[in-house]
């Protein structure tokens, strides 16, 4: 038994050295080729999970399902001020790492509220989403050029 605890703690060590988040336990910065921003990011539409990297001076990264409106990226914490929300107020400049490669973005919370509608029209076509309409305080983010 362990053994297999061991291996099990050797396992996870091993991931941890991969760069970047493990399910839902935050990491460290992420690794692979930066890109060039790109004009649209309707190519990561079905992409599913993406990676966001906050903090640059001491990276923390998440997994996080993002919203495309249009040409553009947007991520939510819902109504939860989560760390890496914390870290993007405090620091905008962001990393993304999508299906392998890595874009060097900034944040911008959305407070606009035709914009904010657009995107919680998109949003809430996920079975599991929550209308962020609905919410009292909600954090959205849209992720573009630096």
């Amino acid at each position: 038994m362990k053994a297999l605890h061991c291996l099990g703690v050797l396992g996870l060590l091993s991931l941890a050295a991969c760069g970047g988040p493990i399910v839902v336990f935050p990491g460290g910065a992420l690794d692979g080729p930066v890109e060039p921003t790109p004009a649209s990011f309707d190519f990561a539409r079905d992409a599913g999970t993406i990676q966001l990297e906050t903090r640059p001076e001491d990276p923390y990264s998440v997994n996080i399902a993002c919203a495309i409106v249009g040409d553009a990226l947007y991520v939510s914490a819902g109504e939860n001020k989560s760390q890496w929300v914390e870290n993007m107020e405090a620091n905008p400049l962001v990393r993304l790492r999508i299906e392998g490669n890595v874009y060097e973005l900034s944040a911008r919370r959305v407070t606009d509220d035709a914009e904010m509608q657009a995107f919680a029209d998109e949003w809430n076509k996920n079975a599991w989403a929550r209308d962020p309409m609905s919410l009292d305080e909600v954090w959205v983010y849209q992720l573009g050029a630096r």
